[in-house]
């Protein structure tokens, strides 16, 4: 039996660890933070395409990911038993200006094309479908394709899908000879950038915040002024992000929070006084190429890496995790030559 030890218990380490346990590996995740102590403990989980245009292999697997997502999170549940609150409820932008208009439908025709006839993005009629958004042109765009997720509550389901099927959830790891793979985030990118003296990547600070208001189990999360505000089943709905890559306490809120909350009532006006419950900052992985970094480790001879996930981990770790069980459990190397570690250089 292939011996697979994966240091990291985000979303890609936890997503390869369980794609690898579905093969039949026997799987040890070592995290001395336990599950989703980074990153993948944030609060939003908009999982959402790239717009239809442009088309290029992120694009591309990014597509093929968010598709597999339903089937992927669904066993995840079943085998383990957790909800790792998926769903795929789709979502409206408000439409601001008559280019924005334009540009809208152009992409609609293009999303019939690139979306393969699956999902579509269309401009409705804001009259036409109930949203708590105003938008300036009385028109929005729905997209079918866009599904949310509880990112903490996903990692959680991961790790219970992984125990169930016989893999481990460890903070030290054995000794028992294995194949590795480090998914270690933030951490792994600034060690890769100090040791080639180059920028391999970066952790950048984001700020999110949870509110009790329930805009409904099946309700479409909302994207406006590159905000993302997303209902959750359990009546809560996260607010985010920042994005800072200048900052002193990498885990701290402060009042860049706080003026996003104050952004999106502004934006959502029944968000009202709807009380804040949970505030949350962490560091999101951005590799140099701002695309996922996968293959043969650099610094580790015979190890294998999976990182910046940044603000598509979630969205991503589907695909990931079949690219990188498919590498090191089969020596099938599908990964495209943009997410290879060689794009960072």
């Amino acid at each position: 039996m292939v011996e697979l030890r994966v240091f990291g218990a985000g979303v890609f380490g936890l997503s390869i660890a369980w794609e690898a346990a579905r093969r039949g590996a026997r799987v040890e995740v070592v995290d001395p933070f336990g599950v989703a102590a980074g990153a993948s403990g944030g609060i939003v989980g908009a999982l959402a395409p790239h717009v239809p245009e442009n088309w290029n292999p992120k694009k591309q697997i990014q597509f093929e990911s968010l598709e597999m997502a339903e089937g992927f999170w669904a066993e995840v549940a079943a085998t383990g038993g957790s909800d790792p609150g998926y769903a795929r409820s789709g979502r409206l932008q408000p439409i601001l200006d008559d280019a924005g208009l334009a540009l809208a439908r152009a992409r609609a025709v293009t999303a019939q094309t690139l979306w393969q006839g699956r999902y579509h993005w269309r401009v409705v009629d804001q009259a036409e479908i109930a949203t708590p958004i105003p938008s300036p042109t009385g028109w929005l765009i729905h997209d079918s394709l866009s599904a949310r997720i509880h990112p903490r509550r996903a990692c959680i389901a991961l790790a219970d899908a992984i125990t169930a099927r016989g893999g481990s959830i460890m903070t030290e790891a054995s000794q028992t000879p294995a194949i590795t793979l480090w998914a270690t985030g933030a951490a792994d990118l600034a060690a890769l950038s100090q040791a080639m003296g180059r920028n391999m990547g970066q952790g950048v600070k984001g700020q999110a915040a949870l509110l009790a208001h329930d805009l409904g189990r099946d309700a479409p999360q909302l994207f406006v002024d590159a905000l993302h505000i997303v209902p959750h089943a359990d009546g809560t709905l996260a607010i985010g992000s920042t994005s800072e890559n200048d900052f002193n306490n990498p885990t701290g809120t402060d009042e860049q929070l706080d003026a996003l909350i104050a952004r999106a009532r502004l934006l959502c006006p029944v968000l009202g006084d709807a009380p804040v419950i949970a505030r949350w900052a962490g560091l999101r992985p951005r590799a140099r190429s701002r695309a996922p970094m996968l293959g043969v480790h650099p610094l580790a001879p015979g190890a294998f890496i999976a990182n910046g996930g940044f603000k598509i981990g979630f969205g991503m770790a589907p695909m990931v995790a079949r690219l990188m069980a498919d590498l090191m459990l089969e020596g099938r190397d599908a990964i495209p030559d943009s997410f290879r570690v060689a794009a960072n250089l």
